[in-house]
């Protein structure tokens, strides 16, 4: 497989062959991104296709002192987050919701193949419960782990994704995790209640 880098350095060079190529390996990812911030297939189907094209306009002046992942996402992220400054509703898409494209529905982020009903109704139940937990942050903060803790990005990728500093990104981090720790230990006991009654 061609590296991102020289990729871009030919899509530079005046391949467009080779920004198909880069688009055709991180389209899902992209995808799966403005559909988390939309909650719309259309719209984020339309939304990624924009951030695609501001990548292109705008590849000249990408330097590659980050990876091409993290500037794409980069872009999405801004792209997303000014369709919702035009006031477009937000609507929220559970973290193991499967995301439907014209391929099909893209691998959940959790999914495990090998549980049993059971396990698949606690998992589905505790995925919800976290969830419930993660909206309540502030979106700061929100952002933070949904990159760090589900995309699994580094700390230095959420820094050029978010745009802010390395200590700063660390920050909202140890803060975020600290707040998850206690709406969790809170809440914990109501949810094992709950799932008592269920059962």
């Amino acid at each position: 497989m061609v590296p991102d880098n020289i990729l871009v350095q030919q899509v530079k060079d005046g391949n467009i062959a080779s920004f198909e190529m880069l688009v055709a390996r991180y389209e899902k990812q992209v995808y799966n991104i403005t559909y988390r911030y939309t909650g719309n297939r259309d719209d984020a189907f339309d939304l990624s296709q924009e951030a695609f094209l501001k990548a292109y306009r705008g590849i000249k002046n990408f330097r590659q002192e980050s990876t091409f992942k993290t500037w794409v996402y980069h872009i999405a992220s801004n792209v997303c987050r000014d369709y919702l400054r035009k006031g477009k509703k937000y609507i929220e898409v559970s973290i193991d919701e499967s995301v439907r494209g014209e391929d099909g529905d893209m691998e959940k982020q959790f999914a495990d193949s090998n549980k049993g009903p059971d396990e698949v109704y606690e998992s589905k139940e505790l995925s919800e419960f976290i969830q419930s937990i993660i909206d309540d942050l502030q979106q700061e903060y929100k952002e933070v782990i949904v990159l760090r803790e589900i995309q699994q990005l580094s700390y230095e990728e959420i820094a050029k994704v978010l745009n802010c500093s390395l200590g700063t990104i660390k920050s909202r981090l140890n803060r975020a995790r600290k707040i998850l720790k206690e709406k969790i230990i809170v809440a914990g006991e109501q949810y094992k209640v709950d799932l008592r009654q269920t059962k």
